[in-house]
């Protein structure tokens, strides 16, 4: 049987912004183990930044065993969760006091770092090659990479196609607007309350038709929609009752899965009513960290511990329009311009990040 040194076990299953910043933080407090399909942890809100700069990958994506150095790491998918172990697609069983689920959103990337810093450098070749570019999708990832692509590729014709009525429909329409007044005064068409039939689309097809008739160019093509969420492989498990209908993991104010008192959940994954974005799943993290010290501390049960509570963020959110403008919603007001992008925009909060987890926030080590 393997040795703990009497330290209580901890298996964090997703190794996202949430999962790798628990596994980090708890690495010397308990005996830790982080589940994840890939051997690195992506700063998600940089790709954009990276499929226009390939380098900026560098530092954004980051394996696994940089940060967690004190901890055991299992490259596999969780497919079943018990009372008191996790089972991977490999056969690893793993037996624990405490778990955290954090899978946030089922994403088809590569499952080595050297694979993924390559793929960053084909987007860029499609990118470079491409004289019209077709995004189809007008939510956060679409209007960034749109941005993106604009500001360092000025001469691209790029076409936003988007279902909805409005972008960035997470945000208030004045938000909304402004980003699309931005966009348009940097020649970016938006076709919106149109779509494209994803059936059809394929880099030898160089023309579009859009769901009213509207037809144009476009060399090459981003889909920047909305990704399922990664709770399917929940529905065979012990926790399948503990879903709501969207496949969202319901959890008590201190982050817990409703009625159980050592399995937390954490980040996109949970039902908290908020805006799901990093920031928020990074607040997550902090709180379940602190309440594992408080709980590892008092005991399992730990019925008269003082546990901290979460409390869902404002709905605020900023999202970046190239290198130095960016659009924010504040609860009172929205501004545009550099003065939010001094915020967010030059550096993507990459090297905060980096802080954050442990490394030094500008230089890396493969």
């Amino acid at each position: 049987m393997e040795n703990h040194g009497g330290k209580k076990r901890v298996v964090v299953v997703g190794g996202g912004i949430a999962g790798s910043l628990v596994a980090k933080s708890l690495q010397f407090t308990a005996h830790v183990t982080l589940i994840d399909p890939k051997e690195y942890f992506e700063i998600t809100w940089a790709s954009l930044r990276s499929m226009v700069e390939p380098s900026f990958a560098e530092r954004s994506v980051i394996n696994h065993k940089d940060y967690l150095v004190h901890g055991n790491i299992i490259t596999s998918s969780a497919v079943n969760v018990t009372e008191t172990d996790v089972i991977t697609a490999d056969g690893h069983k793993i037996a624990f006091d405490y778990l955290v689920i954090a899978t946030g959103h089922a994403d088809d990337v590569p499952k080595i770092r050297r694979d993924r810093l390559h793929q960053f450098v084909e987007y860029n070749e499609r990118i470079r090659s491409a004289r019209s570019i077709m995004i189809v999708g007008g939510g956060p990832t679409g209007v960034e990479l749109a941005a993106e692509i604009a500001v360092d590729f000025p001469h691209k014709k790029i076409t936003i196609v988007h279902k909805g009525p409005r972008l960035l429909d997470f945000v208030g329409t004045k938000a909304a607007d402004k980003t699309l007044k931005w966009l348009e005064s940097r020649n970016i068409v938006v076709k919106l309350e149109q779509s494209i039939d994803l059936k059809e689309l394929s880099y030898e097809n160089k023309t579009y038709r859009t769901s009213n008739g509207e037809t144009f160019e476009a060399d090459c093509y981003f889909l920047c929609l909305g990704k399922p969420l990664a709770s399917a492989w929940l529905e065979e498990t012990m926790l399948k009752h503990d879903m709501d209908e969207e496949g969202r993991i319901k959890v008590d104010e201190k982050l817990r899965v409703i009625g159980r008192r050592n399995i937390f959940a954490i980040g996109d994954i949970t039902d908290i009513p908020e805006i799901k974005q990093g920031f928020a799943a990074q607040q997550h993290a902090e709180v379940v960290v602190k309440n594992l010290k408080v709980m590892i501390d008092g005991g399992r049960d730990c019925g008269q511990c003082r546990m901290e509570n979460y409390k869902p963020q404002m709905p605020m959110a900023i999202v970046s329009l190239g290198r130095k403008d960016a659009v924010a919603q504040l609860p009172l007001m929205t501004v545009i311009g550099r003065v939010p992008g001094y915020i967010k925009s030059g550096d993507l909060f990459v090297g905060r990040t980096r802080r954050q987890m442990g490394l030094d926030p500008h230089t890396v080590h493969t």
